[in-house]
């Protein structure tokens, strides 16, 4: 290669590198910034799973009671084509029957046990007085003005129909997000109503971390209005450190450095995309002590 080339390569390198940094970290010269029709630093997952029955109206209400930002569920549909708020669609894990929510009306819907394993944390349960399993609707009419993500958690044209319905019904697209981790979801989502801001789908979230790496990112327009992600080291929480192998805990610690990214982080928000980090052993009660 002669000079001449090397210094042309070096010197376009070179600008592409400071242009990216500059974008990186002024966002808003190429991007217009999306507005943010609601603020959440916190969010109660499953209500607030851990302190009461998930996805029940009393764990959101308590949720909200003591000062949540956001309630997340998760939303199936029954067979009389019911929006129900519930995690699993099968409920053998929830009520010890094992039957699919989508095999059922849902006045045979049976109800929660009283006492749950919580999925997301080591020798934990949970238990309440309300084991009802709730319509998205009646959670709609209890807080009209709470924030809500809402998980699709099934591939299911009907309920993403449904549940557009629903948010338009009660006015609520400036306080709504909805998503999956599947991208074919997400798209259906938008697709249905591009009203309702969007999450990151996993396809979407591993796109984001490949441009950002290579310094693609700022010259990337993008869609989605929440990014949420799961933190890695949550796992180390939730298993036996003997049990787990060298590489498997090499491979939480790499995934860990690689998401939890400070200068990505602030690219987002600078562009208007809140970044919701699901640590889902954080209790709502730790939020509630310290104000």
């Amino acid at each position: 290669m002669s000079s001449t080339a090397a210094f042309y390569l070096l010197s376009t390198l070179g600008g592409y590198l400071v242009t990216s940094f500059l974008l990186l970290k002024y966002p808003t010269l190429p991007h217009q910034r999306k507005k943010q029709r609601f603020l959440s630093k916190h969010i109660s997952h499953r209500g607030g799973a851990g302190e009461n029955l998930e996805n029940t109206m009393a764990a959101f209400q308590h949720a909200v009671t003591i000062g949540t930002d956001m309630l997340e569920l998760d939303c199936h549909i029954t067979k009389d084509e019911q929006v129900v708020v519930s995690h699993d669609e099968n409920l053998k894990r929830s009520t010890g029957i094992n039957v699919n929510i989508s095999d059922l009306k849902y006045c045979e819907l049976p109800p929660y046990l009283g006492k749950l394993d919580v999925s997301f944390q080591k020798a934990c349960q949970c238990e309440g007085k309300d084991n009802r399993i709730p319509l998205l609707k009646e959670v709609f009419e209890a807080f009209p003005n709470t924030p809500i993500n809402i998980d699709i958690k099934v591939n299911n044209n009907l309920l993403i129909k449904k549940v557009s319905e629903l948010v338009k019904q009660y006015r609520r697209e400036h306080i709504t997000v909805w998503g999956n981790a599947s991208y074919e979801i997400v798209e259906k989502c938008y697709k249905e109503n591009s009203e309702i801001p969007i999450l990151f789908s996993l396809q979407r979230v591993l796109l984001v971390l490949g441009l950002f790496f290579t310094g693609l990112l700022p010259f990337v327009p993008i869609r989605e209005q929440f990014f949420e992600i799961p933190m890695p080291s949550i796992i180390l929480k939730l298993k036996e450190p003997h049990t787990m192998s060298r590489s498997q805990k090499f491979l939480i610690w790499l995934s860990d450095i690689l998401l939890m990214r400070k200068a990505l982080f602030d690219h987002l928000t600078a562009r208007g995309i809140q970044v919701l980090e699901k640590d889902v052993l954080r209790s709502i009660r730790r939020k509630h002590e310290k104000t």
